[in-house]
């Protein structure tokens, strides 16, 4: 249940919390992780966290929204972008991430694969998770169907091959973070160029 303070709070004061939770998430890890932590990590006292959030849980269902958010409003393609500069575009985000100023993109997909990991126990950041992933094989998979409808992409399942590039890009990003594999993505992202976007393309 949301607290009364927690619809009223500012974009700023909202920021400021969640930049602290990536950090603090960062460093104690989910397990150990206070509220005590993330108010050692902003500037403002911690009293404000409790305000605006019921609990760690419920601060954490939040923070998984807000890095959802980060990433899925920060694919910038033109209105009348091709089909395939858009979809390079997409791959590219998830792959590579947007730039941040402060604690880049593997930090925070450091924090978000660490809460992935423990969303198989728990059912509401489960179906988050799931929401966000279907969030993405959908966008890819409307792109291939423009692709296919303007004749720039062969007829081809476009749930399927959304489902592919997806779930290949998850497989990457979790080589990368589980085992240290610096250079996943951009094999990955070779592979996809080679062996699935030359051909979905029309010759």
């Amino acid at each position: 249940m949301s607290k009364p303070g927690q619809e009223s709070v500012s974009n700023d004061t909202r920021e400021a919390i969640m930049e602290a939770t990536f950090r603090a998430i960062s460093t104690q890890g989910y397990n150990d992780l206070r509220m005590r932590d993330i108010g050692e990590e902003m500037e403002m006292t911690r009293q404000v966290i409790h305000y605006h959030y019921d609990g760690k849980h419920d601060l954490m269902s939040h923070f998984l929204e807000y890095i959802i958010e980060q990433y899925e409003g920060s694919v910038e393609v033109a209105a009348d972008a091709p089909p395939r500069e858009e979809l390079d575009a997409r791959i590219d985000q998830c792959l590579f991430g947007p730039e941040f100023s402060d604690f880049g993109h593997w930090d925070r997909m450091k924090v978000y694969h660490e809460l992935f990991t423990h969303a198989q126990n728990d059912a509401e950041h489960r179906a988050i998770f799931n929401e966000h992933y279907e969030r993405i094989r959908g966008s890819i998979t409307e792109v291939v169907e423009e692709g296919i409808e303007q004749g720039v992409f062969r007829d081809v399942d476009a749930a399927r091959m959304g489902q592919l590039i997806t779930d290949a890009i998850h497989a990457a990003r979790g080589r990368r973070l589980s085992l240290g594999h610096d250079e996943a993505p951009e094999q990955t992202r070779q592979s996809i160029d080679e062996f699935v976007l030359t051909a979905l393309d029309v010759e």
